[in-house]
């Protein structure tokens, strides 16, 4: 049985997007947007489209969130239709998933990371030091 039961799914040719509204049960509290989006996108199979959560409202009383929906075929008619605050809201979170997704992967890779680097780092000075002093010596000699 699926958590997510559609309310409404409309085809709006004037504006070219389909607007889904969705009960999600027994969420209500826990459901970001972005976990949302993918629950819809698997849930609709529409996978290579622009979905974007207009609202997600928890029902009072319920444990159940109302959330809509408008998909849209190509990501540039969706910015001139919705507001660019929307936009900017979304890549904010997606940015902050990344970051806590790329803290957490590294953290256990860079010490490792860090001593292979320390030994090249202190070999190539030395190198360049050589390679500076007879550079040097031959310009005093002519």
């Amino acid at each position: 049985m699926s958590m997510i039961e559609t309310i409404a799914d409309v085809n709006n040719t004037f504006l070219s997007r389909r607007e889904l509204t969705c009960d999600f049960k027994g969420l209500g509290g826990k459901l970001k947007s972005l976990e949302a989006v993918d629950m819809v996108t698997k849930e609709f199979k529409l996978d290579g489209k622009v979905v974007i959560p207009m609202r997600l409202k928890t029902q009072v009383g319920k444990p159940t969130v109302t959330g809509t929906f408008y998909v849209y075929e190509d990501e540039g008619l969706a910015k001139k239709h919705i507001n660019p605050t929307i936009f900017s809201r979304l890549e904010k979170t997606k940015a902050k998933i990344a970051e806590a997704a790329a803290k957490d992967a590294p953290a256990e890779e860079a010490p490792a990371e860090v001593k292979a680097d320390d030994a090249p780092a202190e070999e190539a000075p030395a190198e360049v030091k050589a390679d500076d002093a007879p550079a040097k010596k031959e310009e005093k000699t002519e």
